[in-house]
C-alpha cells in the first residue's frame, strides 16, 4: 500500500514523507498524505469494481461547494494507478462544534436547499454508498422518487432474494402523498457519519450522493440514525418550513435509504422496509 500512495503522490508531483491510515467506512481506504506541499486525505478503491465513483463524488464536491455555506473539502485531483482508482481531497483537521454549530448547520442547509433547477435529478449518474444511483431527469417529485430511487432499489432486492407484496399498490398511493414541491440540491446521503466540524467549529459536509430531488430526503436521512440535534431542525423549519405532514412522511423517503442498506447489508433490514411499505399500502 505505501508503494501505491507513493507513486499517487508522485503523479501529482506531491513530495509525501509519510501516510497513515484514517476511518473511512466500508468502501474505500482513506489515508492521510503527509507531504511538503500539505496534508492531504487521499481514497482508493477497486477502478474495475466503482468505474468512476470518484470522478462522480468529485463533481458532488464541488456542487455543494458552489450553492451551500458548508464547509466542503477542495478537490485536488482524480485518478487511477494500475487498478486502483484515487480521490485526492483537501485535509480538513477536526474540532469541537461551535456554540451557535446547529444554527449555522441549519442555516447551511436551508440554503442548500433553497438551490432548485428545471427538473429533477442530475446530469449524471452516481452511488450511493457502493450502489450505483440513478439521476435521470423527471418533471415531478413522484417520477423522480418511485422511478430513479425505488425502482431500483426494489428491483437489485428482488435479484437478491427479497419478495415484497402490493408494490403496484404501494407506488400509487405514494405518488399523491408526495408534496408537490420544486427540486432541491440535496446532500443525498446525510446520515451523521457524513458531516464533521472543522477546527473553528463550523459544519462540514463529505461523501455526496447529490442530485436535484425532494429536501425532505435528507431531513428522513437525518433522523433515520440520528446523531443531529433537534435544534438543528428547529431552526431549519424557521428558515425554509417544510410542509405539512413531513414528520408522517419520514418513513416514505427513509425507505429509500433503508432499501439501500437491505441490498448493501441483508435481511436484518426487511423488517423496517416491510414496515415502511405497509404504511403506505
Amino acid at each position: 500500500m505505501k508503494t501505491i500512495l507513493k507513486h499517487i503522490a508522485s503523479q501529482n508531483n506531491f513530495n509525501c514523507h509519510d501516510s497513515k491510515p484514517l476511518s473511512g467506512g466500508d468502501i474505500n481506504e482513506v489515508f492521510l498524505l503527509n507531504c511538503s506541499e500539505g496534508n492531504f486525505v487521499v481514497k482508493i478503491n477497486s477502478a474495475s469494481k466503482f468505474p468512476a465513483m470518484f470522478e462522480a463524488e468529485a463533481k458532488g464536491l464541488q456542487l455543494l461547494k458552489e450553492n451551500s455555506n458548508f464547509k466542503i473539502p477542495k478537490v485536488i485531483a482524480t485518478g487511477t494507478y494500475q487498478n486502483t482508482a484515487y480521490l485526492i481531497l483537501e485535509y480538513i483537521p477536526s474540532g469541537k462544534p461551535s456554540k451557535n454549530f446547529s444554527e449555522k448547520f441549519a442555516e447551511a442547509l436551508a440554503s442548500l436547499h433553497k438551490t432548485t433547477a428545471g427538473k429533477f435529478g442530475l446530469d449524471h449518474d452516481n452511488y450511493i454508498g457502493s450502489l450505483p444511483q440513478r439521476n435521470g431527469f423527471c418533471s415531478s417529485a413522484s417520477e423522480f422518487y418511485i422511478t430513479q430511487r425505488l425502482e431500483p432499489q426494489f428491483k437489485m432486492a428482488a435479484e437478491n432474494g427479497f419478495q415484497f407484496k402490493n408494490l403496484v399498490g404501494f407506488l400509487k398511493n405514494i405518488s399523491e402523498a408526495i408534496p408537490k414541491e420544486p427540486p432541491a440540491l440535496v446532500h443525498g446521503d446525510l446520515w451523521n457519519g457524513n458531516y464533521m466540524v472543522s477546527e473553528t467549529g463550523k459544519p462540514v459536509l463529505i461523501d455526496p450522493a447529490v442530485a436535484f430531488a425532494p429536501r425532505e430526503m435528507d431531513i428522513a436521512m437525518m433522523k433515520l440514525f440520528g446523531g443531529f440535534s433537534d435544534e438543528i431542525f428547529s431552526n431549519y423549519n424557521a428558515l425554509f418550513a417544510l410542509g405539512e405532514g413531513w414528520k408522517e412522511r419520514l418513513p416514505l423517503w427513509q425507505l429509500y435509504y433503508l432499501l439501500v442498506h437491505l441490498n448493501l447489508f441483508g435481511s436484518g433490514y426487511l423488517s423496517p422496509v416491510n414496515s415502511a411499505i405497509k404504511k403506505y399500502s
